[in-house]
């Protein structure tokens, strides 16, 4: 039986502008366990931010793949659409524009901050 580990994405449309989507992982039981094929990463970081903590807006480096282990982390794209992500939840940050489009923090990327009343623990897996 297969089924699918749908993750919410930030990436780009075609003008290079910030859009939330989905990424669809199919996975394959083994034994008790569904497990996806392995996806290549280049290394991991544990991220501590205090509540209040935000950020201007930006675009992802390289690609990362956020879970939340305490507290909830609000992403706003340029649009004003937001998702605040909590503890369990998991999203990848890979809005980069292209070589051709030059980075404009009026009409490009997207912006963190730190929601609620507790501080945030969160792991970023570089892609």
């Amino acid at each position: 039986m297969n089924e699918s580990f749908i993750i919410p994405i930030i990436t780009v449309n075609e003008d290079g502008i910030s859009i939330f989507s989905e990424v669809d992982f199919t996975v394959e039981q083994r034994g008790g366990l569904f497990l996806t094929n392995q996806i290549p990463s280049k290394n991991f970081r544990i991220r501590k931010s205090d509540v209040g903590y935000t950020t201007d807006f930006h675009l992802t480096g390289d690609a990362t793949f956020i879970t939340i282990q305490k507290g909830s982390l609000k992403i706003e794209l340029q649009n004003g659409e937001s998702k605040i992500f909590t503890i369990g939840a998991s999203f990848i940050a890979k809005d980069n524009l292209p070589e051709t489009i030059v980075f404009n923090n009026k009409i490009h990327g997207h912006k963190a901050s730190v929601v609620g009343n507790e501080s945030l623990q969160a792991i970023h897996i570089k892609l």
